[in-house]
């Protein structure tokens, strides 16, 4: 597959995402701002008097990372190994351990653990650390909870993210749902153009 897009309802209006699987060009559509990566450079379009208030460098490829698991997880240069499982409402989950070889990525110092059902091997939670903003290993686990899993032209992925709560760097209660539809993906590549740099942009450094 070459292109996948997908749509993310938002309370302040849907975000839909554009990826080139191949070389990772992305693009965000939002109802006030355009995000986009072109290969070189990450760039960012307010729509009239709009002003986006987040990192664009560090959500240009958030979500889609996010989306992407576990596939995501086959890239060049990562590192793997078992670790403890997760213990969860009295299941335990067996888990694999993610990092990445130094200068892979925009944060080659995060960490993740992908920790699944260990009789469908189906992917259940997603451990993760930030290291986008100090740019150091981190002992600070967020977790995420897959669900409703769906068939899309042959590939398996997940309709529902739901990020928790923590204690004791574990998951302890639900906070937030985020669900993705109207799935596309396709072995045609997306056009090269809607990546480029539109006039009225702005570079991200």
């Amino acid at each position: 597959m070459k292109a996948l897009e997908f749509t993310m309802k938002r309370s302040n209006g849907d975000e839909v995402i554009t990826t080139n699987l191949k070389n990772r060009r992305s693009l965000i559509e939002m109802p006030n701002h355009l995000i986009g990566f072109n290969g070189e450079d990450v760039w960012l379009k307010n729509k009239d008097t709009a002003t986006y208030n987040g990192n664009a460098r560090f959500y240009y490829n958030l979500m889609f990372y996010f989306y992407a698991m576990p596939f995501i997880l086959a890239d060049d240069g990562i590192i793997y190994e078992d670790v403890d499982a997760l213990d969860f409402e009295g299941k335990s989950y067996p888990g694999i351990k993610v990092s990445y070889e130094g200068g892979v990525g925009e944060s080659p110092e995060d960490e993740y653990i992908l920790y699944y059902d260990a009789d469908s091997h189906q992917m259940e939670w997603l451990g993760y650390t930030v290291t986008y903003f100090t740019k150091e290993k981190s002992k600070e686990w967020h977790f995420i909870r897959y669900s409703n899993w769906q068939n899309i032209d042959g590939l398996v992925l997940p309709e529902t993210l739901t990020w928790y709560n923590i204690e004791n760097n574990l998951p302890a209660t639900m906070r937030s749902d985020l669900k993705f539809t109207d799935i596309k993906i396709s072995k045609e590549k997306p056009e090269d153009g809607i990546f480029e740099v539109p006039n009225g942009a702005e570079l991200i450094p």
